[in-house]
């Protein structure tokens, strides 16, 4: 059963055809910053692109087919991280360009401003994006009738900063999560006597700090690992520097590691108590009104105090579920068969057009043993793509339970680098500020307390 009201499907087509599974048009500012690599002085991996593609067919290596069951509940991230990681990605890039070669990787625009700041919650806020706001009280963000949806146009169109954020159910819910956040944060201002001409500033600077506290202390080391999230915090990146002010997104996070969440998706969720398992294409795919029924209970997808423990996300192995190895067109834009319908093959086809180096050539610069080629499990005689590089080291030195050193000092050092870089993060206006929101467990706020609020 679909969640939506459907939209055409040659307006989700076109709106849905970029390469992260996001529209082309994308609400944003005519430029945000340039990508850039990380690792310039490495050569890239050459590789026949009839052998890579077949990486990602259906029935290939990175088909985990449909038939799994469910990963193990006391093992593994929650099921929501890879859409809050989903969820960070639209918030920081926004690449227009074809999915193809790529001749002039560094005329490549990033259509966000790589910063963590909640910009396609608040778009331009109330005077440049004044119908995203109420027209009564344009402090507070609009959220849809009866609060289980987003606002949205007659057409049924989402009204939000980014539509990628409404691609799928899980993403229209963060997005509705996080507008939620911030009238709760307007109202306690307006209790507190904040001045209201304040009020929603001051709302929005406390949203976005709460949120890159939760990127920073939960998110980061859940995916990294303890020691080298507190290492990142405490001697910063070594690799990805800011000397100019200008941060940027590399293309190593950008088509390799950050897409590390692809092979978190399970093949089905339990979205509430009475709807579900479905799989999140097609029968949660976005672009449309979203039945009350249907709103996602959070408590089963993030571990709440007192709750039974949530679904857990999938092991990270290198293979995608069916649903993601033949993508709907709507949300691709290739017809099924098509070897860009596959998920897999079109994040192999980003590293490929931008010319990244393996994994292995990665590994060795950052002065780390390569994962082995018995490992890696490809027998085709040559290294490996960076993207699967760091699904497969995931799988072979953490069990699948985290990135290991290749894939986490990117992410690492990459979400870490732009938040310090930000002159408006908590990191740099009050690096010791932590959350006043309440939380269940003191002094460790946290995501759940954002999605199921804690009584003040």
């Amino acid at each position: 059963m679909s969640t939506t009201t459907r939209i055409t499907t040659a307006h989700a087509i076109r709106i849905a055809r970029d390469h992260c599974l996001a529209p082309e048009r994308v609400d944003a500012p005519i430029y945000g910053g340039r990508y850039r690599r990380l690792f310039d002085t490495l050569p890239a991996l050459e590789v026949n692109e009839e052998l890579l593609h077949a990486l990602g067919r259906p029935g290939g290596p990175c088909d985990f087919g449909d038939q799994f069951s469910d990963p193990d509940p006391d093992g593994g991230p929650a099921a929501v991280w890879p859409f809050f990681g989903q969820f960070i990605a639209h918030d920081t890039t926004a690449d227009r360009s074809p999915l193809g070669h790529r001749a002039q990787p560094a005329q490549i625009r990033n259509f966000r401003t790589p910063k963590a700041n909640l910009e396609g919650v608040y778009g331009a806020g109330p005077v440049g994006s004044p119908y995203l706001y109420g027209k009564s009280d344009p402090a507070k963000l609009l959220v849809g009738p009866g609060g289980h949806d987003l606002p949205r146009n007659q057409e049924g169109i989402a009204l939000i900063g980014d539509p990628r954020n409404d691609v799928h159910l899980f993403m229209n819910q963060l997005q509705l999560a996080f507008l939620r956040l911030h009238k709760r944060l307007v109202d306690r201002l307006r209790e507190d006597g904040v001045a209201e001409s304040d009020v929603f500033e001051e709302a929005r600077r406390s949203a976005t700090w709460h949120y890159q506290y939760v990127i920073l202390r939960e998110f980061l080391p859940g995916l990294v690992g303890r020691a080298l999230a507190d290492e990142l915090l405490e001697s910063g990146p070594r690799f990805y520097r800011v000397d100019d002010g200008d941060p940027y997104i590399p293309f190593e996070f950008a088509d390799a590691a950050y897409r590390y969440g692809h092979a978190q998706i399970r093949q089905s969720y339990q979205v509430n108590e009475r709807f579900g398992p479905v799989a999140v294409f097609p029968e949660l795919m976005g672009f449309g009104p979203v039945a009350p029924q249907h709103a996602v209970q959070w408590s089963l997808h993030i571990d709440v105090t007192g709750q039974p423990p949530a679904q857990r996300a999938k092991r990270i192995d290198g293979r995608l579920p069916s649903s993601l190895i033949a993508l709907p067109t709507a949300i691709s834009g290739a017809a099924l068969g098509d070897d860009y319908a596959s998920l897999a093959n079109r994040d192999l086809q980003r590293g490929l057009a931008v010319g990244l180096p393996s994994g292995e050539a990665v590994a060795r610069h950052l002065g780390v043993e390569p994962v082995t080629r018995e490992r890696i499990g490809l027998d085709w005689g040559t290294e490996t793509p960076l993207w699967l590089y760091v699904l497969k080291e995931a799988e072979a030195l953490h069990d699948g339970l985290r990135l290991g050193p290749v894939g986490g000092t990117i992410v690492g050092e990459v979400l870490v680098g732009i938040i310090d870089a930000d002159s408006e993060s908590f990191r740099a206006v009050q690096p010791e500020w932590t959350p006043t929101l309440p939380a269940r467990t003191p002094g460790a706020f946290g995501l759940a307390d954002i999605l199921e609020p804690v009584a003040a």
